[in-house]
Parts: structure tokens; sequence; C-alpha cells
């Protein structure tokens, strides 16, 4: 679209003219709002594209906000809304250097980008990679490694013959550095591999990723899983493991989008199992509210209440949206 082009053609001479000051280069490669609408509508006029549930024009915003986002956090020093986000506290020679090294790298491009269309993308791809949060990549693909055995189980499982299709286990992360499962996290080990004694849930889905403390090397669902089978011998084809999540937020969608992944039925109901104040979050308005306000929409719906520190609760749809937004579990 030629609108699209006059737009395209104007960034890269808005980036060119910063010279070398990389400051000025990062902030060229922002989205303008009419910058954006142009794209936006240059998208929805476009055909063969992947329709997310809620339409091509929300998705744009949503990747054209995750890039602002990135550029604004890790090139320009914009404070996260998470004090675990974001590139850590670096001398101004670091955090140069890294903006030096994220302009280079976008000039040299990897195959298979979409480089031509805007530098943005790639940029964007570069300062997290230079800043070591790569948080978003670090276990694929993800029906491989822990979870082959699983998702081969999955793909000939009757699932007529369980109450419930999983049981979402929350991950709680640690605050010490070098500790790999929280004391919370420990008791949700055990709520789960007692719970699962009953034979009546088919898997139970661990979710929690590499978030507490800032830059841990400990990944909950990893930790809760090693715990299962080592300590309470639960089956390895009997776990899954989601390793992005960093809030509860995500705890839920992730582990909505697993469960989609992994061939459950859309009527089935899970299992959410945590310690009772998690639970009581998780059940509140100010949970739902944060759900509205931080993805948009409701990653599930509780059905019902078990007990304190159970929750019957179904998967919802729109779980499967990616989110740039959230660039370390998008």
């Amino acid at each position: 679209m030629p609108a699209l082009q006059a737009v395209l053609r104007a960034r890269r001479e808005r980036r060119a003219a910063c010279g070398a000051d990389v400051s000025c280069r990062a902030r060229a490669l922002l989205w303008g709002p009419q910058e954006a609408e142009v794209l936006r509508d240059a998208l929805a006029a476009a055909r063969g594209l992947p329709t997310p549930d809620d339409g091509i024009a929300a998705q744009a915003d949503r990747e054209i906000a995750g890039i602002n986002g990135i550029v604004y956090t890790y090139a320009l020093g914009a404070v996260p809304k998470t004090p675990i986000d974001g590139p850590g506290i670096v001398s101004p020679q670091v955090h140069q250097a890294r903006l030096q090294a994220a302009d280079w790298m976008t000039d040299q491009p990897r195959d298979g980008l979409v480089q031509p269309l805007d530098a943005s993308i790639d940029y964007a791809i570069a300062l997290l990679d230079v800043s070591d949060r790569t948080d978003a990549i670090g276990h694929e693909p993800i029906e491989g490694g822990a979870n082959s055995a699983a998702f081969a189980r999955a793909r000939g499982l009757d699932w007529r013959r369980y109450r419930y299709g999983a049981m979402i286990v929350t991950g709680v992360g640690p605050e010490v550095d070098g500790e790999p499962l929280s004391p919370f996290g420990k008791y949700h080990v055990r709520l789960a591999a007692q719970r699962f004694q009953r034979g009546d849930i088919a898997f139970i889905l661990l979710t929690g990723g590499r978030a507490h403390p800032r830059a841990t090397p400990f990944t909950e669902a990893d930790e809760m899983r090693k715990a299962l089978i080592e300590r309470y011998g639960v089956p390895a084809d009997a776990i899954i493991s989601e390793p992005y999540a960093r809030h509860t937020t995500t705890n839920l969608r992730n582990a909505s989008r697993m469960l989609a992944r992994i061939g459950l039925p859309a009527t089935a109901e899970t299992l959410i199992v945590c310690n009772p104040q998690q639970s009581a979050y998780i059940e509140s308005a100010t949970f739902r509210a944060r759900n509205d306000a931080e993805l948009g929409f409701q990653p599930g719906t509780i059905l019902r209440r078990i007990s304190p520190t159970e929750l019957v609760f179904r998967p919802a749809h729109q779980s499967e949206r990616i989110d740039p937004r959230d660039p370390l579990d998008p």
C-alpha cells in the first residue's frame, strides 16, 4: 500500500538522520500513533494473514505496543511495570555498549526475519538478546524435552476416563538467591502429589518461569517437576511443564494454552491447586480486574470451589492469543 510504504520510508530516513547517535536511532524506531494507524489499516486490508480471535487490528496494536515497550524499557531507560523484569541495573558504559551492539545487529539481520518490513522488529529482538532476556525461548520446542513423554501419552489418551483433564499447579517463586524452590513451592508440590494419587486427573500441569529473584537460573516448573518425580514418584509422562509464566495471570493463561496444545477437550474441567492465600486471590474480583487490565480477557472460568486449596477451572480459548506486550512471556 502506498501509505504504508511512505511511512516505512520516512522511518528509515528518520533513523538514518541520527547518524551514529544510538539513543537517537533507538527513539527513531518507536511507532507513533499515526504510523501505527497506517500499519493497522494495511494489515486489516491484507489477505492470507492469520486472524486472531479478536481481529488483525487488535493483534497489530499488541505487536506495536510490544515493540515500543521493549525500546522504551531496554534502550531508553523506562522503568518496567514489574521490578523483576527489564534489563537490570548496569553502568552507563554497559548500557551504551548494548545499544551499539543492538543497532549493529539490526543492520545484520538473520535469515527468516521480517527486517525488510521495518527495522524495529529486529531491533527489539536484538535489545532482548544483548540484555540476556531471552526468557521466552529458553525451553523451545515446548513439546519436546521434559514434555515429550506427556505429549506422546496425550495423543492416544481417552480423556473420558478422567474426572479432570489436568491439575494446574501454580508457581510461587523464591525470593532468596540460590534457592531452587520456595517454601510455598514445596507445599504446592506436596499438595499436587497427594491429590494426584486419587487417579481421577490425567495430567499435572506445572506453571512457573525463571522469574524470582531477578536473573535466577532456576525455572519454577522445572524444579517442581524434579521434586514430583524424585521425591514423590510421579511418572514423567503425567507431568506437563509450562516454564514461562512470570505472574499469576500468566500462570493461568499459559496453562490454558498448554492444555489446548495437548488436546484437552474444550468442555473438560481442570483443577487449580495452590496454597489457600493464592487460591482465594485467584477467585477474587481483584484478580479478575487484573486479568482484564493486563491480559484484556479472563484466561478461564472458575466454576466452583472444592476446598481451600482447590478450584475447578475451565480454560478459555482467548488464552491462545500471543501478546508481545510482555516480551519475556508473550
